[in-house]
């Protein structure tokens, strides 16, 4: 696409912005909007967050004084107009690959991101924590915290809101509310409200009104206070927000310049010593008829044509893990009633939507809250109903507290679906699935589960319909399968049984996981060295199969253990049991493999296995280099 950006050629960084008037500031959105939509045409990504706040964001930074006054975007899938115009407008089209721009805020890519992000509802937090930084170094600048509805809905958002509050922090929260109907409808008035209560003088007027309330009785002061704040709250919406110790102003639309602008100025010069919440009014995808027209606003997009809209599909015939997992856990709910899922925030991403269309009765998406999701789940587990609480193994992180107390404790049979395991892509590593099999391992009472392919993840739903005593979980990658046939009647897996595909004599790899068709792959290599190898399917990672694994290491002078996590996971129990057993004490050669200790940058998936040892080549590298054989050349390794 061959778009012309006079103005936004003329932008470099945020200060250029000050250059522009009002009317220009308007015709930069504009091209700024297409820009934006035409390099994630070529690479894919989040688009419709970042069209949304166009606007905003050109607002912000014409009226403040980044990198000076710090910009904290939440979650930072709106962030791209931000990058283009800190700087980063040449690398735009490098966004989210290999060796280019990341996806989200990144602290070492430019002083323009005071905060990482990648997930949700740390925004307020952080800016809180600067904004106290600044006042004890007894420096002078904004901190600006922007927040999606989505988002603000967290719990956590609303502990640092309460703590800003209580403290009096001057700090200012921007809502980017593009869903939730919160507020009356935006207009001229509200838009004049706004303006009017940002102001120096309603301001000036307010504090001069309470100063003098100051010199009446506690009761009358009581009643002034509670009277303008019923007043304001009739006006603006803004009572929940008064009530956590913000001044709120809003509601304001957040596509119109003549309307953010003024406020945003206001609330710049003010002297207002607390907290300020402005609500903003957007629309996702806004600017861009194919976005807007779509239910997911484009959320998250592959390469696509900028004119129709339409999105480069995928050639693949393999199902995606996502959908195999949806589809299995309808199955076994046909035949049992007692069956719920449950997902946080991530419908579609979790093949919940499928299930939802199904039973819509028997699914609850419970928002940005996997806290809540878990021990909703365990409550739901308490009363015999077999939830599945199915979520992201990176966002699975953030209720590892609730694992462990209102789930392992308990023993309480809640099964973990958890999707995006190992390494992700483009997301990079604040999305990739690297620590669940650590995290999970270490609780008692605990049976954690790894398919190798669709049809055994398949097995694995329901194996886990099976398990009423105690949690389980079961991880699986992203992406699609490896075009394996499902069988129609799934097998149901002996609890803590492995499995054996080839049988040779010198080698043995054990996978877990999705691992196992490179293990497969490397065995053959082995082969053509003379190196008859043994391949093994663990199956579970907890409980690992004693009575295998100790056959393993009897009949073979190397065994390597494959898994796709961080050290402290599989190769861990396998490693704590030979030392144990002292199978180790007869000269077996045991070679872990599992992730680098060190987070992986994004990229392909392909290339990122690779970085992290797991890929074919890189196992029967391990087991040469154990045995003192070294490859000649790594074409010997290809050709083999």
């Amino acid at each position: 696409m061959n778009i012309k950006t006079p103005l936004l050629d003329k932008i470099k960084y945020p200060k250029d912005l000050k250059k522009l008037n009002d009317l220009e500031l308007k015709k930069l959105s504009s091209e700024l909007r297409n820009e934006v939509i035409d390099a994630v045409s070529v690479t894919g990504g989040h688009l419709g967050a970042g069209l949304g706040v166009v606007e905003l964001t050109v607002a912000i930074h014409s009226v403040f004084n980044t990198p000076r006054d710090k910009l904290i975007w939440d979650v930072g899938h709106q962030c791209y107009p931000h990058k283009v115009i800190t700087g980063r407008r040449e690398k735009i089209r490098t966004i989210r690959q290999p060796g280019g721009l990341y996806g989200f805020t990144k602290r070492s890519e430019s002083e323009y991101d005071p905060f990482g992000a990648a997930h949700s509802s740390t925004s307020i937090s952080a800016g809180l924590g600067m904004a106290v930084a600044r006042d004890l170094k007894k420096e002078n600048h904004q901190v600006i915290a922007v927040i999606g509805d989505g988002a603000i809905s967290a719990g956590m958002a609303y502990e640092a809101m309460n703590n800003a509050g209580s403290m009096n922090a001057k700090l200012i929260v921007i809502l980017n509310d593009n869903d939730m109907s919160i507020a009356p409808p935006v207009g001229a008035m509200s838009a004049y409200l706004s303006r009017l209560l940002s102001g120096k003088t309603f301001q000036s007027a307010r504090s001069l009104a309470k100063q003098m309330a100051k010199k009446f009785p506690k009761r009358f002061q009581s009643v002034a206070a509670k009277a303008e704040e019923y007043m304001r709250g009739m006006v603006t919406g803004g009572t929940l927000f008064e009530e956590l110790g913000f001044f709120y102003v809003g509601p304001v639309d957040g596509h119109n310049l003549d309307h953010l602008l003024p406020v945003l100025r206001n609330l710049n010069e003010s002297n207002w010593d607390g907290p300020v919440f402005l609500h903003v009014v957007t629309k996702k995808g806004y600017g861009y008829e194919p976005a807007e027209k779509s239910e997911d606003k484009y959320h998250g997009v592959g390469k696509f044509n900028v004119v129709t809209g339409e999105q480069v599909k995928s050639s693949s015939k393999a199902p995606s893990y996502t959908k195999v997992f949806a589809n299995s856990l309808i199955r076994e709910a046909k035949q049992d009633k007692s069956i719920v899922a449950i997902t946080a925030a991530m419908p579609s991403g979790t093949g919940i939507d499928l299930f939802e269309k199904a039973y819509p009765l028997r699914s609850f998406d419970v928002g940005i809250a996997e806290q809540h999701a878990v021990t909703f789940a365990a409550g739901l587990a308490t009363r015999g109903m077999k939830p599945y609480a199915t979520i992201y193994s990176t966002f699975l992180q953030r209720a590892y507290d609730q694992v462990v107390h209102d789930v392992a404790i308990q023993s309480l049979p809640v099964r973990f679906a958890i999707d995006r395991a190992g390494q992700v892509g483009a997301d990079g590593a604040t999305h990739a699935g690297s620590f669940d099999l650590a995290y999970l391992c270490t609780l008692p009472n605990f049976i954690v589960m790894a398919p190798s392919d669709e049809n055994e993840l398949s097995n694995c739903v329901a194996t886990s319909t099976k398990i009423n005593d105690k949690p389980c979980a079961f991880r699986y990658p992203r992406g699609e399968g490896v075009g394996i046939k499902i069988n129609e009647k799934p097998e149901i897996w002996k609890i803590g049984k492995g499995r054996i595909l080839r049988q040779g004599s010198k080698v043995c790899i054990l996978s877990l996981g999705t691992r196992l068709h490179d293990s497969i792959k490397a065995s053959e290599i082995l082969g053509s060295y003379g190196l008859p190898t043994s391949v093994a399917d663990a199956r579970f990672a907890k409980p690992i199969d004693e009575l295998l694994i100790t056959q393993l290491a009897r009949d073979h002078e190397v065994l390597i253990s494959v898994e796709e996590g961080s050290i402290g996971g599989f190769s861990a129990q396998v490693m704590s049991f030979l030392t144990k057993s002292g199978a180790l004490d007869n000269g077996l050669k045991y070679r872990p493999i599992f992730f680098p200790d060190k987070f992986i940058n994004h990229g392909k998936p392909e290339i990122q296995n690779v970085e992290c040892g797991v890929d074919s080549e890189s196992i029967a590298k391990v087991v040469l280099n154990a045995l003192g054989i070294v490859p000649t050349t790594k074409i010997s390794l290809e050709t083999a």
